[in-house]
């Protein structure tokens, strides 16, 4: 832990408390932030849609091992980045967060897993995909090795030092990167192959995950800048960075159009961009609060709304196709 940090802010009454958990299954399960991927479940989803829109027969023996190892992929890099952000002094730092969407899921801080337990099942959560990923290497074809070591590093690259990303301002680029990237292996599994389709698809559904990561940002600007974590938010400042929420939503929302009018997508995906009449007032919010980060949940939960139901949308459309 940082030693310039303050102490530990107080916890908010819905934190989790060591005594909510009966066994620790429980308590693992709930430290892996659970309600949050649903972010890696839709990206799934949009791939095996992706390559069922181009003919491919699903094989569910496949599809099922895919979904898991991506789960667990994330689930291992939430927990990871809860360590290294207790070590930081990030989360210990962090008085402005509105649980349950920023500040991590306290459980380090409120004595529900210890530091160094916590490490180690985050890293082991993570070799758990690798055996996973080889075998469905051996189903698909060699490339998916490349996917899958490309998400694991950045997985880990993203918190954990020496790169830490996240404190070098390029969060936002990791993300986007790892989550197009669950969503071309999850198609490559089923395809055997490379192809465009997996990538015109995700890449705007990756987007506004980014932006997720982005505007959650706000309310741990203090905490993270008091621990020399260098988001993107505390290098720029609120007042400027609030304009690149809708700078990553317009070009989300633009680069699904531009794909449809390039007919690289199907028309039924423009359902997908109904979302903006999500996304747009989500911005507004921001613009108006990024001063008063106490006001963002509503603009949070719209947010993580406009990105489920983007995703939805897109693979309903392609799996219709």
């Amino acid at each position: 832990m940082n030693a310039a940090s303050p102490p530990p802010a107080a916890p908010h009454p819905a934190e989790p408390r060591p005594e909510r958990y009966r066994s620790a299954l429980a308590r693992h399960f709930a430290a892996t932030r659970p309600a949050f991927l649903a972010v890696t479940l839709v990206a799934c989803l949009i791939g095996l849609a992706s390559a069922h829109a181009d003919g491919i027969t699903i094989d569910a023996w496949t599809a099922l091992p895919t979904l898991l190892a991506a789960l667990a992929a994330h689930a291992g890099g939430n927990v990871i980045n809860d360590y290294h952000d207790a070590v930081s002094g990030a989360d210990d730092a962090n008085r402005g967060r509105l649980f349950p969407f920023t500040g991590g899921s306290r459980f380090i801080q409120n004595g529900i897993l210890g530091a160094r337990h916590t490490a180690r099942f985050g890293y082991g959560l993570l070799a758990a995909v690798i055996p996973a990923g080889l075998w469905l290497a051996t189903q698909a074809g060699p490339g998916l090795v490349l996917v899958g070591a490309a998400g694991l590093v950045l997985g880990w690259a993203y918190s954990a030092p020496p790169l830490q990303l996240v404190h070098r301002g390029c969060g936002e680029l990791v993300i986007t990167a790892c989550w197009l990237l669950v969503v071309v292996g999850a198609d490559y599994v089923q395809r055997g192959a490379f192809a465009m389709l997996p990538v015109a698809a995700g890449l705007s559904y990756a987007l506004l995950v980014a932006n997720l990561l982005f505007i959650n940002q706000f309310p741990d600007h203090d905490g993270d800048a008091a621990a020399g974590k260098r988001t993107l938010v505390v290098r720029l400042g609120p007042q400027v960075a609030k304009w690149g929420y809708l700078l990553i939503a317009i070009t989300a929302y633009a680069w699904l159009i531009a794909m449809i009018t390039a007919h690289q997508l199907p028309q039924k995906a423009a359902a997908a961009a109904l979302t903006v009449a999500i996304s747009f007032p989500a911005a507004r919010d921001l613009l108006e609060y990024a001063a008063t980060p106490a006001e963002l949940a509503p603009a949070i939960r719209r947010t993580i709304a406009a990105t489920l139901v983007h995703g939805l949308l897109l693979a309903a459309a392609l799996a219709l196709f």
